[in-house]
């Protein structure tokens, strides 16, 4: 399968490229500083999310599945975060691509939660960024999956999460890869936001349970 990830060369991006290359999958490696080639299932380009819908479509064109997983880290939320994801979302419904994997972080769609829970108050302007984004993706019409992880850590993964917290937690980056490589092929977590943090449940099992 040929699989275009949108933020390649960010912390998760680059995990979930090596994800999936692992498993067979032709990846388009899309980020404006294009990862270097280690395997001939990586195809790094050249991209800025900056462009224009057109310029993205030629991009995504002839991909069966579309990742975003970029982010400015609050350098650039309204162009990237936002904006960004939008335009990318234009485009696969112009090239016709249908499966669409967006990251995005927990309880961007809940504005109500963002004073209550711990951490939240200072990343009110990403969370706007992102609700704007993820809303953009539930009303698409595409087949979606939203993925609102925890605070993420650098620790090593554990293969294990906790789905839809009551609360706000933390999970390593590793561990968001893999639940974004896993839910690409099941068809359950299609038209769903989900929220995950660490925990003890086993990843694949989690999923396949939703």
């Amino acid at each position: 399968m040929k699989v275009f990830v949108g933020g390649a060369s960010g912390r998760v991006g680059q995990v979930l490229v090596s994800l999936l290359a692992d498993e067979g999958h032709e990846v388009v490696a899309a980020s404006r500083h294009p990862l270097t080639p280690y395997s001939d299932h990586v195809h790094p380009v050249t991209f800025d999310f900056h462009s224009d819908v057109d310029t993205m479509t030629g991009a995504v064109k002839g991909c069966e599945t579309v990742y975003f997983v970029a982010g400015s880290r609050g350098a650039d939320l309204l162009q990237t975060d936002a904006f960004g994801a939008v335009k990318l979302i234009e485009a696969c419904k112009r090239a016709g691509v249908r499966r669409f994997v967006m990251l995005s972080s927990m309880f961007a769609t809940e504005p109500e939660r963002w004073e209550t829970e711990k951490g939240l108050a200072d990343l009110t302007d990403y969370n706007i960024a992102k609700f704007f984004a993820d809303k953009w993706l539930e009303n698409s019409g595409l087949d979606y999956t939203i993925v609102q992880a925890g605070f993420l850590t650098e620790d090593a993964p554990t293969g294990h999460i906790q789905v839809n917290p009551a609360h706000e937690g933390s999970i390593p980056l590793a561990d968001v890869a893999a639940v974004l490589a896993e839910v690409r092929g099941l068809h359950n977590t299609y038209g769903k936001l989900i929220m995950v943090v660490s925990g003890d449940e086993p990843i694949d099992k989690a999923l396949k349970t939703l």
